[in-house]
């Protein structure tokens, strides 16, 4: 054929099989479910904020009263100015945590690893407490503070750095351990110093990564609500303003505006970090040859002494939370008793709320992992549809965007609404489930895309070549070579359902309350031990289903796996 004749054949599409149809199908049907449960919620909240407490359109009327109100508008500045300080000292701590394991020969390293770990467990309110026992007016160590007061932007700069640390640390371990040792070879072999290399070397080869930790913590800590709740006083904050105005005032209109004005930095957060990702180029290349520390005493003893100090802070902030749950009356009978674990005298949802977590984190790793590892492999694994894979992955990156009461707030003015026919989830466990799985949809995406992206695209067009349905290549092949990663997002799943507190407290009911809103409504009414209480029974619930989780992923990895050993 000649290559005139050649162009002008005609392009032959392939044909669209009956798989495709269900995948597509598939697809369309979890991307419903995203719009109704983030899209849908957020129009029904900006709405919100147009209109007045008779729900007539105001225009922006709300939004120049919160602009106008001194008392609402410097939130604004006070949010920026403690997110900025602890967001630069997270930073600097967590960057010479890592550097440290990565970077030296210190022993027990694996011990740090885990110690970095221990803030994930504990709900945001939970160290704030402890800050108070340490800090506070009656604190043990109140007067390291210099006369300074705890209950402000100092507690909750100190409160955010310890709720953050292992998110930025964990980002920063990642992005020193891709390290190419040719080329400190070669910095060395160049003559070149050891400050010299940290700076043309190091850094540079870790900027995407430091860019990333810094907009993460940037995002977490201006969207907290825990921290500032319990060390902020009278200093608000954009998250407390927003359950003040709706909880304190029952000014909903109000807390939407509010809501919008936290959700515009967490988005321009999220877009930077997507921006920035975007750049970053393969850093390790075939050739490569993994960094290796080489022993310095000096070095090693310095790095060992500040991830101790480090390690004993964090240790002392969940020891002092354990000790607020047993001791009698703070500071004056410092016995211990295990009255506090009695909740049932206390203001706040009893064991029910315990058990309701449980029960909400249990429907929400296992719905959400469900849902979570089957719409990444349909936008992974499924053949052409290229746009409406491109937009469902777009759908599945908005909820990391969201603040929790942001989306918590939302949830109330759309399912709320008596014109919805989906009313009937109001205050109900399910909502709660839906509303968690939604919240921390992306991060669990994410995991399960980078798993299915090492699978080599072979296993699907073997399948077909076979006639198989898909459904059982996922089944049968995608589910157990994918398996660590399937248990790793129910782990992440659980946990975060245990110890979230923002998406959550404006949805639950008298019958629905959960042990992280619990420790906030006993801390409210004063009842802090209790409220420690409460608190540690989430650590050691996250905790035992961690080490769960553990000896499973061990035992069926060993079943599962064996393919990986050689």
């Amino acid at each position: 054929m000649s290559e005139a004749a050649a162009n002008t054949a005609p392009i032959v599409k392939p044909k669209i099989s009956r798989d495709d149809w269900i995948m597509r199908g598939a697809m369309i049907l979890i991307a419903l479910y995203l719009l109704i449960c983030i899209a849908f919620p957020l129009y029904a909240l900006l709405s919100k904020s147009f209109e007045n407490a008779q729900g007539e359109f105001i225009g922006l009327k709300n939004y120049i009263t919160y602009l106008t109100t001194p008392a609402l508008s410097w939130s604004i500045g006070n949010s920026f100015k403690v997110t900025l300080m602890a967001t630069v000292i997270v930073m600097f701590v967590a960057f010479i945590y890592a550097y440290a394991l990565t970077r030296s020969c210190m022993p027990f390293k694996s011990l740090f690893k885990g110690i970095a770990l221990v803030p994930i467990l504990m709900p945001s309110l939970l160290p704030a407490i402890a800050l108070v026992f340490f800090f506070g007016n009656q604190g043990i160590i109140k007067e390291w503070l210099f006369g300074a007061e705890l209950y402000g932007p100092i507690g909750i700069v100190m409160g955010e750095v310890f709720y953050v640390f292992p998110h930025v640390m964990t980002i920063m371990l990642i992005s020193m351990s891709l390290s190419d040792a040719r080329l400190y070879e070669a910095s060395e072999v160049l003559g070149a110093s050891k400050i010299k290399t940290f700076f043309t070397v190091t850094l540079p080869s870790m900027r995407y990564g430091l860019v990333s930790a810094f907009f993460v913590a940037f995002t977490l800590i201006i969207t907290d609500f825990g921290v500032p709740k319990v060390v902020g006083g009278q200093y608000n904050v954009l998250a407390t303003d927003v359950y003040k105005q709706v909880v304190g005032r029952h000014d909903f209109q109000m807390g939407a505006v509010v809501s919008m004005a936290l959700l515009i930095p967490a988005v321009f957060a999220f877009i930077a970090d997507r921006i920035v990702q975007r750049k970053q180029v393969a850093l390790l290349s075939a050739r490569a040859v993994p960094f290796q520390p080489k022993p310095s005493k000096a070095f090693d003893r310095i790095m060992l002494a500040f991830c101790s100090l480090i390690g004993f802070i964090i240790l002392s902030i969940l020891a002092m939370a354990a000790f607020a749950s047993v001791v009698k009356f703070w500071p004056y009978n410092l016995s211990l008793t295990t009255k506090h674990y009695n909740f049932k005298l206390m203001d706040g949802g009893g064991w029910d709320s315990y058990y309701n977590s449980i029960e909400l984190a249990t429907w929400t790793a296992i719905f959400g992992t469900a849902i979570v590892f089957f719409g990444a492999y349909l936008v992974e694994k499924s053949r052409g549809f290229q746009q409406g894979r491109t937009a469902m992955q777009a759908l599945c990156m908005v909820p990391m965007a969201v603040p929790g009461l942001v989306l918590g707030l939302a949830y109330v003015f759309f399912f709320n609404s008596p014109d919805n026919p989906l009313n009937f989830l109001y205050h109900t466990m399910p909502i709660l489930v839906i509303c968690t799985i939604t919240h921390f949809y992306t991060v669990a995406h994410l995991s399960a895309v980078t798993a299915l992206k090492q699978m080599d695209p072979e296993f699907e067009a073997v399948s077909q070549s076979l006639k198989a349905p898909f459904y059982k290549t996922f089944w049968r092949v995608t589910v157990p070579v994918c398996t660590p990663a399937v248990l790793d997002i129910s782990m992440y799943l659980f946990v975060n359902a245990m110890t979230t507190v923002s998406a959550v407290v404006f949805l639950y009911s008298s019958d629905t309350s959960l042990a992280s809103v619990a420790v906030l409504n006993m801390d409210d009414a004063g009842d802090q031990s209790p409220a420690a209480a409460m608190g540690m029974m989430i650590v050691c619930t996250a905790a035992g289903v961690r080490l769960l989780h553990m000896i499973l992923t061990r035992g069926i990895q060993s079943r599962t796996q064996a393919w990986r050993k050689r």
